[in-house]
């Protein structure tokens, strides 16, 4: 065999391999779609319009606004775990006594380092 016969072999043999190549491609790919339309028909369907939710009877639920104020950690001459503490290691609030929220002094914007004199 001569050289050009053998470029000509190594050529088709790679083009064979990329056919082959895009063919398992595709067949991933349909195999994919495939499966996922089966898991599809499966799930149940949109809810109809007496399964959707309704407004209470009282109206949509408003945003409450309040002060609150952390309740104080109780005493204790042992050290307090996460879960012996109220509210299971969650920081518990309660109502503040003054539902003023408070402001900013006059000729202070609040921020550290700016509203100075």
């Amino acid at each position: 065999m001569n050289s050009a016969s053998m470029d000509i072999a190594a050529s088709s043999a790679s083009a064979f391999g990329l056919i082959a190549a895009g063919v398992v491609v595709v067949a991933l790919l349909l195999g994919a779609f495939l499966m996922g339309s089966r898991i599809r028909r499966r799930e149940p369907g949109p809810p109809s319009p007496q399964e959707q939710p309704r407004l209470p009877d009282g109206g949509p639920v408003r945003e409450v606004r309040e002060v609150r104020e952390p309740d104080e950690v109780p005493r204790s001459d042992q050290r307090l775990t996460p879960h012996e503490l109220p509210g299971h290691g969650n920081s518990p609030t309660r109502s503040a006594a003054s539902q003023d929220r408070p402001r900013w002094t006059g000729g202070n914007s609040g921020s550290f380092g700016s509203g100075g004199h």
